[in-house]
């Protein structure tokens, strides 16, 4: 298409509707529907369930009800999903519980039990639905026989402070589960089962997205071991003993357990980003895709960021301005200060920090949103944060600090006080990180 001037005037309002673009376009109410039409066409003999874990495992279970009762009214269906406090919606026929999350609790525990009891009962000719989503992992959560919770809980505190990647995490996550990697697929076997996944990981890997409740795990329990040493996390006895008896092994590929089990992406980060590119194409702008699954610390990340901004800005690549600059992926954060934290406000942080040090002439021409598209930012009650031309004058007026914020880990704090959270409540959907780079 060909593009025109265009002059954003209110970039913030801009930023934010490109989120939207991206998160309604996860939604499970427009992207389920549509998927199960050319992949369920008749109900099987016996029982239908539903279970599933995650952010979005709400959503998912109320536009699958509506789907069911609409095209199969007379074949009765019940189940369990669990999702994270503040996430449930009202289902007829499926219990919605919530539990902890991003540290699993009692809650997620005993419906983990029960969805795990529930899958135990099937037969051939029965077809179990696993709705799955970010999240899962912590929400699902049945320590592996021998395992307490509190040592669960105190592994995964640790391995969220540690910088370790999700799939680093879900590997220990899962090699200390008794329902992930595989092993929900097990105790459904030889029922049908039906995974449908919105993705929240880079490179869309099935086998780490919810830990792989029904996916073969090709990782071993060696490599577990592997990654708590790496970060220097404690952890007990039992856990390593646990680890170390091939007996504990998740199911592998090729395993019997699986040949009845088909699995369907109906969202994924690049979709997301697709969605935010066309609408920002609207309005005549350029709209440039540096990825889907970028990882790393946030604000090594945010240098990055800023470097390519540098480089619109100076030399019109990868694209001549006015441009957005959109990328998807899962940073992390290793927590050394006392701050509030939030994976994009550091992100965020650190860009607008890099960017003031290397085009501080352009800081007119450039404004940010980087937000998690499940609507929580960490543990805090924000999607993220704004960055904008004005930011570091207030900052200055304010006497904000940003160098010393990002020192702390409390970009929370720092866009706090400048009034440029991202505030939006539970999305409903859950297609990782989000941030969108407008160049004027």
């Amino acid at each position: 298409m060909a593009f025109v001037e265009t002059n954003i005037k209110q970039p913030d309002i801009f930023l934010k509707s490109l989120f939207e673009a991206a998160t309604c376009s996860a939604n499970p109410r427009h992207c389920l529907p549509q998927q199960l039409m050319g992949i369920i066409t008749s109900p099987p003999i016996g029982k239908v369930i539903v279970i599933g874990a995650g952010k979005a495992a709400g959503s998912m279970a109320q536009s699958f009800e509506h789907f069911w009762l609409e095209h199969f009214p007379a074949v009765p269906l019940n189940g369990m999903v669990i999702t994270r406090y503040g996430h449930a919606l009202t289902c007829r026929y499926i219990d919605v519980v919530e539990a902890g999350h991003p540290l699993p609790d009692v809650n997620g525990t005993l419906a983990a039990d029960k969805i795990f009891e529930l899958a135990n009962t099937l037969t051939k000719d029965d077809l179990v639905v696993c709705l799955i989503s970010g999240g899962c992992s912590a929400l699902l959560s049945l320590p592996a026989n021998g395992i307490e919770l509190e040592e669960k809980r105190a592994l995964t505190q640790q391995l969220l402070a540690s910088g370790a990647t999700i799939h680093e995490m879900n590997c220990v996550r899962k090699h200390l589960s008794k329902i992930k990697g595989g092993r929900l697929a097990k105790a459904s076997y030889p029922a049908q089962v039906l995974t449908l996944c919105i993705s929240d990981v880079p490179g869309d890997e099935l086998h780490t997205i919810g830990s792989g409740p029904t996916v073969p795990d090709p990782t071993q329990l060696k490599d577990a071991i592997n990654i708590l040493n790496k970060y220097g996390i404690s952890y007990s006895t039992r856990i390593l003993e646990h680890l170390s008896n091939q007996e504990n092994e998740t199911p592998k590929p090729g395993d019997p357990v699986f040949r009845k089990t088909k699995i369907s992406l109906i969202a994924t980060p690049q979709l997301a980003l697709e969605a935010a590119a066309k609408e920002a194409q609207k309005v005549g702008l350029n709209a440039v895709i540096l990825g889907d699954a970028i990882e790393g610390e946030a604000r090594e990340v945010a240098r990055v960021h800023a470097a390519i901004t540098g480089q619109v800005l100076r030399h019109n690549q990868p694209a001549p301005a006015p441009i957005v600059l959109l990328s998807g992926g899962e940073t992390t954060v290793t927590v050394k200060g006392t701050g509030r934290g939030g994976r994009n406000t550091e992100f965020l942080l650190a860009y607008a920090i890099t960017l003031f040090e290397r085009s501080n002439q352009h800081l007119s021409r450039v404004s940010a949103i980087a937000c998690d598209t499940d609507g929580i930012d960490g543990t805090e009650d924000n999607a993220g944060a704004l960055y904008l031309p004005t930011t570091f004058q207030m900052a200055q007026e304010q006497n904000i600090n940003l160098v010393k914020a990002l020192q702390e880990n409390d970009g929370y704090g720092a866009f706090k006080k400048l009034g440029n959270l991202v505030i939006t409540g539970p999305t409903l959907t859950n297609v990782n990180d989000f941030r969108a780079i407008l160049i004027q």
